[in-house]
């Protein structure tokens, strides 16, 4: 088996790493909206281009069906879907998989803010296909 290099994974890093400081910081317990805000000053900080309440549009034979907002946009490269759950659940690993689909972006990241320790899951769309 080839030994794979992730894709933007030193992007990745950096953003697992803001957010280990924004959980360190802020702890557990706070609204979804508090850790988003946090994480965007952390991201800036470390000096990445970033896009809170990013817009996306769903299509469907060439007709407009739908639109949401992803949680982050980090360097137009990595979508972050941000969670203060109990713990991830399948849903919201469909949610990411959507929207990744929907901007055509190949790299997102689930992360979770639980109300003890953080919860992340990294997804690739290449290989959802």
């Amino acid at each position: 088996m080839k030994n794979q290099v992730l894709l933007h994974k030193e992007l990745t890093e950096a953003i697992l790493g803001a957010c280990f400081e924004v959980m360190n910081e802020l702890g557990g317990g706070f609204l979804e909206s508090v850790y988003e805000q946090a994480l965007v000053l952390a991201l800036r900080d470390k000096g990445l281009s970033v896009h809170s309440q990013f817009p996306l549009t769903v299509h469907f034979r060439g007709k407009k069906v739908g639109e949401f907002f992803a949680d982050v946009l980090v360097e137009g490269k990595i979508i972050i879907e941000l969670k203060a759950a109990k713990s991830l659940a399948p849903e919201h690993q469909a949610q990411i998989i959507n929207y990744l689909k929907a901007a055509q972006i190949d790299v997102g990241l689930l992360v979770n803010f639980g109300p003890t320790k953080l919860e992340y899951r990294r997804f690739h769309q290449k290989a959802l296909s």
